[in-house]
């Protein structure tokens, strides 16, 4: 795992991969008497069941994401939803990201159906934006048949119709994806370089990445276009709407190019547990959750390092999935840490049936200290190590700051005594 330690792979100029409704066509894909009914996707993580994403049959009866079971079907009688399959459509995509990763080493995904791929130094071996837009296309149909693992089956391959793609070159995530959003079904759109103000000067406001109500506020000062923002002095926008305000006409203006961040793939760690009977009982499945973790912790690959990353998925009863990811703001190696997200979406969005067989899986992870980090017995003495070196390093800082120490330990040194101030001494903190 020594690879984590090494910054990721960068680029400045991208290529986005869009699949819009990813998941509905990976449900098209697998019933393909749903590409000519109207049809819509169940919200897998919902409270309470609502529309996750329609078919374009499904919206011209006036069916919108968002909108409970009875009124889309009100809407539309004829309406076909399906049961969500998170991990189904999880292993489409990583189908996807793998065929990508063929291409070039520099792959990020954004969500689910969307990547941005790095194109540095690809030209010495496809060519100009062309030839580089082609071969991503061309790896993109060899994961729809399956053949860029020689090993792989048909049943493997991604099948997505190739009119789902659309591609977008440019300098820059933000320009290749206005790219790609303004390309045909299955074609690809490329921005010169230099001609990125050009470009984005025609596109509305809604390409921004802005919520509901600064996209509100920004119709309502006029501006439509990007280039109509780009216009206004860049002060002006970050006096309205702050340190969001400074990317956005940033964006607009050209005048940023974000960076294409490739992945530092890990060696995942993977545990499993098999119900003999379906289980539905919510603290059984918490229960079997600490468990798993406790597994997962204990593999002779962990050691050393602490979880950054992690994925709990279910199958269910009548093929259906249930999915859950978190990434710890604090990397740890303590099991109720690295379990409390998963209990979090487990009450709020448990499975919609019975649990057949559960997998706990550990996809990044954080170095330990330098010392223990390829040595270390147990996650524990990493900890342990890691914190006295943190103390150690304080309290230097303070006794440089100070002059004189200012930490002390706190020891016994005639307990039997009757006057307090002789039980207990004070002596300079080392750790």
């Amino acid at each position: 795992m020594d690879r984590y330690l090494s910054p990721p792979p960068t680029s400045c100029v991208a290529v986005c991969v869009w699949i819009p409704l990813f998941a509905l066509r990976c449900e098209e894909a697998r019933r393909s008497e749903l590409a000519s009914q109207p049809s819509a996707l169940l919200a897998p993580d919902a409270s309470r069941r609502v529309v996750w994403q329609v078919s374009p049959l499904a919206r011209q009866a006036g069916v919108r994401p968002g909108m409970t079971v009875s009124q889309a079907i009100g809407l539309c009688p004829a309406l076909r939803l399906c049961e969500p399959d998170p991990v189904h459509y999880d292993e489409r995509f990583a189908l996807l990201l793998a065929a990508l990763a063929r291409v070039s080493p520099v792959v990020e995904p954004a969500e689910l159906g969307l990547a941005y791929v790095g194109t540095d130094g690809l030209e010495g071996l496809y060519g100009g934006p062309e030839q580089i837009v082609e071969a991503i296309k061309r790896g993109m149909r060899n994961a729809e048949r399956g053949t860029f693992d020689p090993a792989s089956s048909s049943s493997s391959a991604f099948r997505v119709p190739r009119s789902a793609f659309r591609v977008g070159w440019g300098k820059g995530k933000f320009v290749a994806w206005v790219a790609a959003t303004r390309a045909k079904p299955g074609g690809a759109l490329i921005v010169p370089p230099g001609e990125e103000g050009k470009f984005l000067a025609a596109q509305p406001v809604a390409v921004l990445p802005l919520d509901p109500d600064a996209h509100r506020r920004l119709r309502q000062l006029g501006l439509r276009t990007l280039g109509q923002l780009a216009a206004l002095p860049e002060e002006a926008i970050v006096s309205q709407f702050g340190r969001a305000g400074r990317r956005w006409w940033r964006l607009a203006a050209g005048a940023t190019a974000e960076p294409v961040v490739g992945r530092v793939l890990p060696e995942p760690i993977s545990v499993s547990l098999t119900f003999f009977t379906p289980v539905a009982d919510r603290e059984m499945l918490v229960l079997a959750l600490e468990r798993l973790i406790e597994r997962a912790l204990r593999h002779p690959r962990r050691t050393g390092w602490r979880v950054q990353a992690v994925r709990a998925r279910a199958e269910l009863e009548r093929a259906a999935s249930w999915l859950a990811a978190a990434t710890l703001k604090d990397p740890s190696a303590d099991r109720d840490h690295i379990a409390a997200p998963l209990k979090t979406r487990l009450a709020q969005a448990p499975p919609a049936g019975a649990v057949e067989r559960l997998v706990v899986e550990f996809t990044a992870f954080a170095p330990g200290t330098a010392e223990l980090q390829l040595f270390a017995r147990d996650a524990g003495a990493a900890a342990r190590a890691g914190q006295r070196r943190a103390l150690r390093s304080a309290v230097q800082e303070i006794t440089l700051r100070l002059k004189r120490p200012m930490l002390h330990h706190v020891i016994e040194v005639q307990p039997w005594s009757r006057l307090p101030e002789r039980r207990y001494a004070l002596i300079d903190y080392e750790p």
